[in-house]
């Protein structure tokens, strides 16, 4: 009777550039592994390769110049809305300096208590003793401070929106952050969005679209009463 699960063991290879032969290199270092830890490889082993070292071996990677010239074309370049990040340091950190690149201001969204992988800004019992509610209540960076102070991450120990609004500065870019779950909020601040969650992002994108037509039919509408008001004050 089989009593271990499946095992995972991480394997180093060495760095991998563009044009690189990754089969080989994947198979090379397998085989260097197994060799140096002595494990008898068997039927029905598998070996994973991650995605950012096949696209590295492929040159299909964006750089920041690129990202900044690709944000500046889709939004204008003004204030970008930048909704419900990841915090990490590594996996988000150099996209959001390609998007600082390309504009003029960020008005960052942040959800809390935590991202939607779980990194933590503020628990649960710290919302209930301040009275506040994630999903309704939107916190400006004063409120959240003057509420919760410093958001030091446990393991890494660093405070991300400190982090994050440094990336965007450093990058030539304004920025305010602001705290909530409604990705609608940000049309209060700007047209041109960036959705950044990614098991939700197609629902963001769909609440965007919808409160951005409503936004539009209460301008026209507001636009038409103008006009009616002022053609009563100046009748022909």
């Amino acid at each position: 009777m089989r009593t271990i699960g499946t095992v995972v063991r991480g394997v180093r290879a060495p760095i991998i550039r563009e044009g690189d032969n990754i089969a080989e290199v994947a198979a090379a270092s397998v085989m260097e592994a197994w060799k140096e830890a002595g494990i008898e490889p068997r039927d029905r082993d598998v070996v994973a390769v991650t995605e950012s070292v096949v696209a590295r071996a492929q040159g299909n990677y964006a750089t920041l110049d690129q990202i900044a010239k690709d944000v500046r074309e889709k939004t204008g370049g003004g204030t970008v809305g930048v909704a419900f990040p990841i915090l990490s340091r590594n996996r988000f950190s150099l996209l959001l300096r390609g998007m600082a690149m390309g504009c003029k201001k960020i008005v960052l969204l942040l959800s809390y208590p935590s991202d939607e992988v779980g990194n933590g800004l503020v628990d649960w019992d710290k919302l209930d003793e301040a009275g506040v509610d994630p999903y309704s209540d939107v916190l400006t960076l004063e409120q959240f401070r003057k509420k919760f102070g410093a958001a030091v991450h446990p393991f890494t120990g660093v405070d991300y929106i400190d982090f994050y609004s440094g990336i965007i500065t450093d990058a030539g870019a304004e920025v305010e952050v602001i705290f909530g779950n409604r990705v609608q909020t940000l049309c209060d601040y700007t047209d041109a969005v960036i959705t950044c969650d990614i098991h939700t992002r197609a629902r963001s994108k769909r609440l965007l679209k919808a409160a951005q037509k409503r936004k539009e039919r209460v301008s026209k509408k507001a636009a038409r009463n103008r006009k009616d008001l002022g053609s009563e004050q100046n009748p022909s």
